[in-house]
């Protein structure tokens, strides 16, 4: 080890640290209606601040609205996941790409494809984009239908149809893939970067990897992480952590075992591996948030940086960061804490407030387990109130923590505006690829900085993230397609 550390249990906390991390646990499955009506308490906006926040949403979706829609999310609202075609094009998604040979391709294409009534969303959209993904899935699901009177089709596919459409459908799911991908290496997706970053958006970078199953995996994950890390750092401008680009690391992509019942392993093994990877983003002066992951992750998490947070050859760098899932029933606990420990370590730390992205896993995971209620809330306006607490609690912490607002949602952005105004030091987050229009709009009546967090990543890296935010962005309870419905 580079620096002696405690042994990852709680030896050694007292006082408000001990009772944070108590707090903590006995919010995991906490009952529901109980934990809402907290929340609630702690996010109540006063009526000068819900006046506010409702007329700035207002202007907010009016603008949007009266924008050309364009790109994923023209393209989410049309196929969402209320929508057999939308079902199809995530089950394609989500497969594709993964299959090894043609033949298994193919009668992939011809089950989910063939039986879709594309031609119903032809010139639904106004976007360009849409409506050109609709022609190519209309003209591809006549093609393996096999009408049984049309011979031309059927000759059409026995001479080339079949490799014809399987190569233009993975071809149409890499576009799609590339609305969300900043670019393939941490140089393409700086240098795809640039034009946004002179118009002073920030980045953030997300190696793609969803988790390593073999200690060579680990060992490779690792390296990316560096080498981003000095490519980031050789390019990154700007005075302050806060205005320069970060980068986000799954700890589950260093450590095939990263789970609680290894918390020592993980000490041994996994934590030395972080160490460096913090030191050299302090040296780079660059920001570093540890990603969040499913809710039995989060104890080994804290445990990490709770150990980086103490660290005394990191003294002085306000680069160390942590994501906040606030559809956890732990979300304003967790606030409470990272604060305590912001004190405690004599340091500023990043807070990534987020909604959360593993909703149905996390629910599954519950329900085979046979437990009593479950880590995350099972209604979406809950995470709402939840991230509406956290918030408040995050400029309660004054300048302990530097609060990162990760959303798309209107009333959500107009809401932080008003609970912090303007005198909290703070910054807005967008997924690459989502909420361009609505913080378009933003710029025109807020100062507050926007920062693109930005994932990179190859074709096979692809899949488990792309599915993620289809799932995510795609339910017909998003912001993403509400926002457009007048109704």
């Amino acid at each position: 080890m580079l620096f002696p550390v405690r042994p990852p249990d709680d030896e050694g906390l007292e006082g408000s640290a001990l009772s944070a991390r108590t707090a903590l646990r006995t919010a995991y499955r906490m009952d529901e209606t109980a934990c809402v009506r907290e929340r609630a308490a702690r996010g109540r906006l006063s009526a000068a601040e819900r006046g506010a926040t409702q007329q700035l949403a207002r202007d907010l979706v009016t603008a949007v609205r009266a924008r050309r829609s364009h790109g994923i999310e023209a393209f989410l609202r049309e196929y969402g996941l209320d929508t057999r075609e939308g079902i199809v094009l995530l089950c394609v998604a989500e497969t594709l790409l993964r299959i090894p040979d043609a033949a298994t391709a193919d009668r992939l294409i011809r089950d989910k494809i063939g039986g879709a009534e594309w031609d119903r969303h032809l010139g639904q959209s106004r976007s360009l984009f849409v409506n050109a993904s609709t022609w190519g899935l209309m003209l591809t699901g006549r093609v393996v239908r096999f009408e049984p009177d049309d011979g031309a089709m059927r000759r059409l596919v026995g001479h080339a149809g079949e490799p014809v459409v399987r190569a233009a459908l993975l071809q149409a799911m890499k576009i799609l893939g590339h609305q969300f991908v900043l670019g393939r290496t941490i140089v393409e997706a700086m240098t795809n970067a640039v034009p946004n970053e002179k118009r002073g958006v920030r980045f953030s970078y997300d190696m793609l990897g969803e988790g390593a199953r073999t200690a060579d995996d680990a060992s490779r994950y690792w390296q990316r992480y560096a080498d981003a890390i000095a490519a980031i750092g050789a390019r990154a401008t700007g005075a302050a952590v806060a205005d320069r680009p970060g980068i986000s690391v799954k700890m589950s992509a260093l450590h095939p075992r990263y789970e609680f019942a290894k918390r020592r392993r993980l000490h041994n093994e996994l934590m030395p591996r972080l160490v460096d990877l913090a030191q050299l983003a302090a040296r780079h002066n660059i920001g570093l948030c540890i990603d969040a992951e499913e809710a039995d992750r989060l104890e080994p998490s804290l445990d990490m940086i709770e150990r980086l947070a103490r660290d005394p050859a990191l003294s002085g760098w306000d680069g160390l960061g942590l994501a906040v899932q606030a559809y956890q029933k732990r979300g304003l606990p967790l606030i409470d804490w990272l604060a305590d420990l912001a004190r405690n370590s004599r340091r500023r730390l990043m807070v990534r407030l987020v909604k959360g992205a593993y909703w149905d896993t996390e629910v599954k995971r519950a329900q085979e387990s046979g437990v009593e209620g479950y880590p995350v809330f099972t209604r979406k306006v809950s995470t709402d109130v939840s991230y509406l607490a956290c918030t408040r609690a995050m400029f309660a912490a004054g300048n302990r923590l530097y609060p990162q607002f990760a959303t798309h949602n209107a009333y959500t952005v107009a809401a932080l505006l008003a609970m912090g105004g303007s005198g909290t030091a703070f910054e807005f987050q967008r997924l690459h690829g989502m909420g361009e229009a609505l913080y378009e709009e933003l710029r025109a009546r807020s100062k507050a900085p926007v920062r693109v967090y930005a994932p990179v990543g190859a074709h096979e890296d692809l899949l488990p993230y792309l599915v993620r935010r289809l799932l995510e962005n795609g339910a017909n309870t998003s912001f993403v397609n509400r926002i457009h419905d007048e109704t």
